[in-house]
């Protein structure tokens, strides 16, 4: 943390290498959080420069005694992450239209997706809406736990029985359609 201390004074200072090593250190796991939400490697790749652009811009208002740089930088990729995810009507063409090349990947993809969505789609409203925040929208259990108006040892009682519910589910589904396969 000295060391970063050190870093992070020489870019509110606008030293170009203190920026790059701190991205060297921070990215990949910044690049982490960006991917689970977007899940778009294009568009993570862009959030994640822009973070470092606003990271450069402003440096001078990042206060060490209110928390980590980690976590100021975390907030900053993850506010940009929900900002593309809210944005609903892309101007430029970004869905990949091609067709696949190979139908039987295609296909089983199709299949797991659909078993593991079932499993999900099974689960009563509040275990559902529970996986939907943490797993899909890329909130953390703090943030979703107010959004669904519980505390929050409830609200991981609910992610614990949802996953619990999904994994039981879709195993019993996945060992039937095995079970299946084989005997033809």
């Amino acid at each position: 943390m000295q060391n970063d201390n050190a870093l992070i004074q020489q870019l509110k200072n606008k030293d170009e290498r203190a920026l790059s090593v701190l991205y060297d250190k921070y990215s990949g796991a910044i690049y982490g959080v960006i991917i689970k939400m977007i899940r778009d490697e294009g568009k993570a790749q862009n959030i994640l420069q822009d973070t470092f652009m606003t990271v450069w811009d402003k440096a001078e208002s990042y206060d060490v005694d209110k928390g980590r740089f980690y976590t100021w930088v975390y907030r900053i990729a993850k506010n940009k992450t929900l900002n593309v995810l809210r944005k609903t009507d892309p101007l430029i063409q970004t869905d990949d239209f091609s067709v696949h090349i190979n139908k039987e990947d295609a296909i089983s993809i199709d299949a797991e997706y659909l078993e593991l969505n079932g499993a999900v789609k099974k689960l009563e409203d509040h275990h559902k809406e529970a996986i939907e925040l943490v797993y899909f929208k890329g909130l953390t259990h703090r943030e979703a736990h107010k959004e669904m108006d519980v505390p929050l040892g409830t609200f991981k009682s609910y992610v614990r029985q949802a996953l619990k519910q999904v994994r039981e589910t879709y195993t019993k589904t996945l060992s039937l359609i095995l079970l299946i396969l084989n005997a033809l």
